[in-house]
């Protein structure tokens, strides 16, 4: 059994980390730190744990934990370790982009390494410290990484990816309100997505030479679940591409290619990414669909907690979709 912190777990994907922590057979939640929630229960903020736990928020923090993982916002996590130092042994896992990128990547002598257990399996259990990737991040590197590896991945790439609301936390903005979002379809960031960094650098670990990444996301109006399309020239057959893909992912617990057409609600409450194929003449278009805050997040920051400390990969994992 190990000792969890959570840093930050008023929001979304702290939520869903004590959700997921306090059925984890392995894992003991020590405490959750908020700054503005500080003795008040869990299930203030967190409704949907009423009756699954007494713990309240913590203005304290515990140094000497297992794992502390950190729920912040952008740009918090490195202010946040600065001021509350833990020990040499904590490993820590940080769901923020602080880390994300090679220049970024070492703090206070621990390297972060990128956890994306698809891609870096080996190096993330053997790490100190993670760095999670994002959401959007996550569908799309796992649309892609297969091609990436093999050099296919030379021409221009065309990705549209529509999110749910939860992605942009539970802070209020004019269009996160109910009012603006339902019935509502909008394009964000075109082409300049803070995402393209992360991405890219993983799509060039293998030394091949990748084309301009075309990105434009899309807020939609429901509340959790990213569905991400993303086209490009291919020379080869369907076949070839689903081998392609099936070789790549052969390891993968969480990832998987579907002879059908994917939706949404296949993923939503899972840490899975469900993957399609569809050829057109010679363009290849990969569907990739995951939960934002699971898979994109939560999910995965757990995943990583469970290769660094030896347990089974889906250790507390097992959850299922509401497809109907």
């Amino acid at each position: 059994m190990i000792k969890a912190g959570i840093i930050g777990g008023s929001g979304y994907t702290g939520g869903e980390l004590i959700r997921i922590l306090l059925n984890h057979p392995n894992t003991e939640i020590d405490f959750v730190y908020s700054t503005t929630r500080a003795g008040k229960p869990i299930a203030s903020a967190h409704q949907d744990l009423l009756g699954l736990t007494d713990l309240k928020f913590s203005g304290e923090v515990n140094p000497n934990v297992d794992v502390v993982f950190l729920c912040l916002g952008h740009g918090n996590s490195t202010a946040f370790l600065n001021e509350h130092p833990f020990s040499n042994s904590t490993k820590v896992i940080d769901l923020s982009n602080d880390f994300r990128l090679q220049a970024d990547s070492t703090f206070n002598g621990k390297r972060f390494i990128y956890g994306l257990p698809e891609l870096n399996k080996s190096s993330i259990q053997s790490a100190e410290a993670i760095a999670n990737p994002g959401c959007f991040a996550t569908a799309i590197q796992l649309a892609l990484l297969p091609l990436a590896k093999a050099g296919l991945l030379n021409n221009e790439v065309h990705i549209n990816a529509v999110t749910g609301s939860t992605g942009a936390g539970v802070g209020l903005s004019p269009s996160s309100h109910f009012s603006w979002r339902n019935n509502n379809v909008s394009w964000y960031k075109p082409f300049t997505h803070q995402h393209l960094g992360e991405i890219g650098e993983s799509l060039e670990s293998y030394g091949n030479t990748v084309g301009k990444l075309l990105f434009l996301p899309n807020r939609g109006n429901f509340t959790r679940g990213i569905l991400a399309t993303a086209y490009t020239q291919f020379d080869g057959s369907l076949e070839e591409a689903k081998q392609l893909f099936t070789d790549f992912y052969k390891d993968a617990v969480f990832t998987h290619l579907s002879e059908e057409e994917i939706h949404l609600k296949q993923v939503v409450n899972t840490n899975q990414c469900h993957i399609h194929l569809h050829k057109h003449e010679d363009l290849l278009l990969v569907t990739s669909a995951i939960d934002n805050l699971l898979k994109g997040a939560s999910g995965q920051a757990v995943q990583n907690m469970n290769l660094m400390f030896g347990f089974p990969e889906t250790e507390g994992l097992l959850l299922k979709a509401g497809v109907f």
